[in-house]
């Protein structure tokens, strides 16, 4: 097939096949399997496309198998409900005649309501920190080559981490992990799309907030790691071309899973989304 360019533009640019029917497209990735948040986010995209007034609110979503990034996936919209305040879309994932990922998404129109939110950590701004070019000059050099790969590969998300030294070290820590992230490219005026566009970022390093505790990374030959499922609750209005706080934590590991959360703040320190995610965290010696 023929490889779409790497921008969120390009990625969330599904082709409609039939009413409820679209079909999407891989960027060229050295990745043997399509990354799961484009998946998220192309899914979340084709619901969006069949709801009018009103934005999503939550999704709820399975990984059924690995995506192969030289197909393209179709995307099969199920219009379960489509009531006065809410609006539910299920949607399956397809390749090859067999489902790679599920979800579910409730769409809400506005209304007024109570209002309360937890603060936003207490952390540098984004300006404070390295940026990309920054980082590969005097950060990463320092770091595990599989570290550096992941931190040098060109993607549509800019992404300014707080905590650097658990790559340096690795020693065992509390299991939390704050990043700054945000569009590299200005999007445009679509609330919709900057919700598929964060549902493309939340994916880009929760499960690794599992291993933390464990002085390891997903980055490491002897652990088997892998999405699972994932959710997400958008609370508040926010640009994804914006820095946005990913500030991230895991309460949980055991049975080979790890559990994880996150909370996504806007640079004045709205809450304007949540994330949690359970995923495998298989420990594999004998990978080493």
């Amino acid at each position: 097939m023929t490889h779409i360019d790497a921008s969120l533009t390009a990625i969330l640019d599904l082709e409609r096949l039939e009413r409820n029917l679209f079909r999407g497209r891989s960027p060229k990735s050295p990745w043997p399997r399509v990354f799961g948040g484009q998946v998220i986010a192309q899914s979340l995209h084709a619901a969006c496309m069949t709801v009018e007034d009103r934005l999503p609110h939550s999704l709820h979503a399975y990984f059924l198998l690995p995506g192969d990034p030289d197909i393209p996936i179709v995307y099969d919209v199920d219009r379960l409900r489509d009531g006065r305040s809410f609006t539910t879309r299920r949607v399956l994932a397809i390749q090859k005649g067999e489902a790679i990922f599920a979800m579910s998404a409730s769409f809400h129109v506005e209304e007024d309501g109570y209002d309360h939110q937890l603060p936003m950590p207490d952390v540098p701004m984004p300006e404070a920190l390295p940026d990309r070019e920054e980082m590969l000059k005097t950060v990463l050099p320092h770091m595990p080559d599989a570290v550096q790969a992941y931190y040098q590969r060109k993607r549509p998300i800019e992404i300014r981490p707080v905590e650097l030294e658990r790559y340096r070290t690795g020693d065992k820590m509390e299991p939390k992990f704050n990043v700054w992230i945000r569009a590299l490219d200005p999007l445009p005026d679509d609330p919709a799309l900057h919700r598929s566009v964060l549902a493309y970022a939340s994916d880009l390093m929760l499960l690794d907030s599992s291993l933390i505790a464990h002085g390891t990374t997903v980055f490491d030959k002897r652990v088997q790691a892998a999405s699972l499922d994932h959710a997400m609750w958008f609370h508040r209005p926010f640009r994804a071309d914006d820095w946005l706080l990913y500030s991230q934590d895991s309460p949980s590991a055991g049975g080979a899973r790890g559990f994880s959360r996150g909370l996504v703040f806007d640079r004045q320190g709205r809450l304007v989304a949540s994330v949690a995610q359970e995923g495998l965290i298989r420990p594999r010696p004998d990978l080493g």
